[in-house]
């Protein structure tokens, strides 16, 4: 960490250039001794990533960031939020510590936060920026927290992982390939903590995640604006039951919520599917990756149009659907179709043969719009639904 980084002038020159490419920023002349060109596009680039996904960070004078790298595989302010939610007892040990995201939000809720980070200028800076956001009760290790952890008799309401995908510079997907190793540790960690919460890409497979662990006792699987963010595995140290599946969809003002069990997915039968009537529904990408595709109907009382679809339909409105809601304006088959007099459509593609960018060659399509082209397959046969977004 360069301390000369936060002196006044070079703030100002890092706030005025955040619309600057950073490349241009880091092949000229540094305008500040001490400072290289490559550290200061480094934090241009780093703080135009925050803007989204960290406003707080943004916003914030003095804040230090670290490489883009780091920002971009921290959890984001909404998801951090989330997940403090999650803890159990008044003493947290976020094992993977980073940039420090999910410990600030931590300390929110319990009385002591330790921050575990191999990397020592990462966790240097991570403490900076705790004591700029006010943060004073997490302490800072710098140290592998698996090591810590079997060397002191210290317990923890919940001990907090997210384990690293990326070993040796390839992508890992299974938990123990990841590092540290959750799985052949989990047995020292429940004996550490009443509760471990673990962090773990969306593209995990949820039956290859209870394979390799035990106790689970929930699997939070989170979208931020229906883009599928990461799932979160509460590891319960006495929990023997079924695992409640809670799919949390968040934005910038509201969560929404659906919770099934996979035992009520798998005995749920559908009698019959149903062409297209009024109203049209799109699950959100988190209710997609959880597969509650039965549940999504039984709970709704909507029906599904056909078994590979994983789109609904119903004559009432349903206005707390968890996904995208239409008005169907038009329905043709896709034999039929004719796309006069439209240019321009937001396509949706669903248990259809032709890609999206197939389609748009074909029928010489661009993408944007108020109109939305959805092309599936209902009892019916194959068919194109013109609709207009509710929500």
């Amino acid at each position: 960490m360069n301390n000369l980084i936060l002196q006044p002038e070079v703030q100002e020159y890092i706030n005025s250039h955040l619309h600057a490419d950073e490349h241009q920023i880091a092949l000229a002349k540094s305008p500040f001794a001490g400072i290289s060109a490559a550290e200061l596009a480094g934090q241009v680039a780093a703080k135009k990533r925050a803007e989204k996904k960290l406003p707080l960070w943004f916003s914030t004078p003095g804040i230090y960031y670290p490489a883009k790298l780091s920002i971009e595989q921290c959890s984001s302010q909404l998801t951090a939020q989330y997940k403090s939610g999650l803890l159990k007892g008044k003493e947290v040990i976020d094992c993977t510590g980073g940039f420090g995201v999910d410990s600030f939000y931590f300390s929110k809720v319990a009385e002591k936060v330790i921050h575990c980070e191999l990397n020592e200028d990462l966790s240097v800076i991570a403490r900076h920026n705790a004591n700029i956001l006010g943060a004073s009760n997490i302490r800072f290790l710098t140290e592998d927290s698996f090591t810590w952890l079997s060397r002191h008799n210290d317990t923890f309401g919940t001990i907090y992982i997210d384990p690293s995908r990326r070993v040796n510079t390839q992508k890992v997907f299974r938990l123990s390939d990841c590092q540290p190793d959750v799985p052949a540790n989990l047995d020292m960690l429940l004996r550490r903590s009443q509760r471990i919460l673990v962090k773990t890409s969306p593209l995990l497979d949820i039956q290859a995640g209870l394979r390799e662990l035990k106790c689970v006792s929930a699997i939070h699987i989170v979208s931020v604006k229906n883009d599928c963010k990461e799932l979160l595995w509460v590891i319960d140290r006495d929990f023997t039951g079924e695992p409640e599946i809670t799919c949390m969809l968040l934005t910038d003002t509201q969560q929404q919520q659906f919770s099934f069990y996979l035992s009520d997915e798998r005995n749920t039968q559908i009698e019959a599917y149903s062409n297209p009537l009024t109203y049209l529904y799109e699950p959100d990408v988190a209710l997609l990756k959880a597969g509650c595709f039965k549940s999504i109907s039984k709970q709704f009382q909507i029906s599904k149009l056909q078994i590979n679809s994983h789109l609904y339909t119903s004559d009432n409105l349903i206005p707390d659907f968890p996904g995208r809601i239409f008005r169907i304006q038009q329905i043709q088959t896709y034999k039929d179709f004719t796309k006069a007099p439209l240019t321009k459509a937001n396509i949706i593609v669903r248990n259809f043969p032709l890609t999206t960018e197939q389609l748009k060659k074909k029928h010489k399509l661009t993408d944007g719009g108020e109109q939305y082209l959805l092309f599936t397959t209902a009892p019916n046969g194959q068919m194109v639904i013109a609709a207009e977004r509710l929500n």
